[in-house]
């Protein structure tokens, strides 16, 4: 009797010890679950952030489009307003553009100076 009791005194020593080692084991994959879930919430938070982020990127690209928009309306309303652009066989003077008179006083203004640059040649000739 006395070597059933010492044989039943090991099995509950072995059963203890494998009892506190399942505990350690669950202990430690409790820390671990609970580490896992702060790493989880946190992923969430940050994920929330960048979704936040990302519409706010959003929204300020689709104010800018809008803005382009509104400039290319605002620029081809300016560009129908400009006089056509000359064909291939009319001539490009740019004194068309001035007044009448202040063609005239250009193109005297022109001829004087001609007339000088000849006066100019044959003095230093």
């Amino acid at each position: 009797m006395l070597t059933e009791l010492e044989s039943l005194s090991q099995n509950i020593g072995k059963l203890i010890a494998i009892s506190q080692r399942h505990n350690e084991a669950r202990l430690a994959l409790e820390e671990q679950l609970a580490q896992s879930r702060a790493e989880a919430e946190a992923t969430r938070t940050e994920l929330a952030l960048l979704r936040e982020e990302r519409d706010a990127l959003q929204a300020e690209r689709d104010a800018l489009s809008a803005k382009i928009d509104d400039a290319q309306v605002r620029l081809n309303a300016i560009l129908e307003k400009l006089p056509r652009a000359r064909g291939h066989n009319e001539p490009d003077n740019q004194l068309d553009l001035l007044a009448p008179a202040q063609h005239e006083v250009a193109h005297e203004a022109h001829e004087d100076n001609a007339g000088s640059d000849v006066t100019r040649h044959g003095e230093n000739a």
